[in-house]
C-alpha cells in the first residue's frame, strides 16, 4: 500500500512572489493614488517576478507532497483573481501536467482548507488558524526557500 501525500500549501505574494518587483515597476502617480493599498493598483500582480529559488522549490515540493497555492486576493482589485491565475500559468506551466494546474485557490479564510502544512509570510486571512502547521516564510526559522526545502524535506 502506498502512503498518501501529506498536503501542503503555499501562499502566492511575499512567498512564492516577490512584492517588492511589482511596486518596484509602478508609475509614480500609482503609488500616489494608491498610497497604503498598493495591492489595489490594477494589473500590479501581472509585473512580479518569482521570490528567489521559489518556482524550483514549488516544482520539487509538489514531487513529495500534494501541494497547492493558496492565496488572498485584494476585494477591491478584481484584476488580482486574474492575474494571480496568469502568473501562476506563466511561471509554473499551463499544461495539465504542470505542478500548478488547477491547484490554485483564492480565498480570504485559509483556516478552510485542510491539510497538514501552510507556507505562508503572514498569520493573516485565517493562516494563523490553519490546522495544520504554519510555516512562516521570511522569519527566523525559514528566512528563504532553502531553509523550507531543507525543513519539509524531511516531513515529506
Amino acid at each position: 500500500m502506498v502512503a498518501e501525500k501529506k498536503i501542503l500549501y503555499i501562499d502566492l505574494d511575499n512567498t512564492l512572489v516577490d512584492f517588492k518587483t511589482g511596486i518596484s515597476r509602478l508609475q509614480k502617480r500609482h503609488l500616489k493614488d494608491f498610497y497604503g493599498r498598493l495591492d489595489e493598483v490594477p494589473h500590479i500582480f501581472s509585473i512580479m517576478d518569482p521570490m528567489e529559488g521559489a518556482v524550483d522549490a514549488y516544482i520539487e515540493l509538489s514531487t513529495l507532497f500534494d501541494t497547492y497555492i493558496l492565496s488572498t486576493a485584494p476585494w477591491m482589485n478584481p484584476q488580482a483573481w486574474q492575474d494571480k491565475v496568469l502568473w501562476v500559468q506563466l511561471h509554473l506551466g499551463v499544461e495539465k501536467d504542470s505542478p500548478a494546474y488547477k491547484r490554485l485557490i483564492l480565498s480570504h479564510h485559509k483556516n478552510l482548507n485542510r491539510g497538514d502544512f501552510l507556507v505562508d509570510d503572514r498569520p493573516n486571512n485565517g493562516a494563523a488558524e490553519f490546522d495544520g502547521k504554519l510555516i512562516v516564510f521570511g522569519g527566523d526559522d525559514h528566512p528563504d526557500w532553502e531553509s523550507v526545502l531543507t525543513y519539509l524535506r524531511t516531513q515529506a
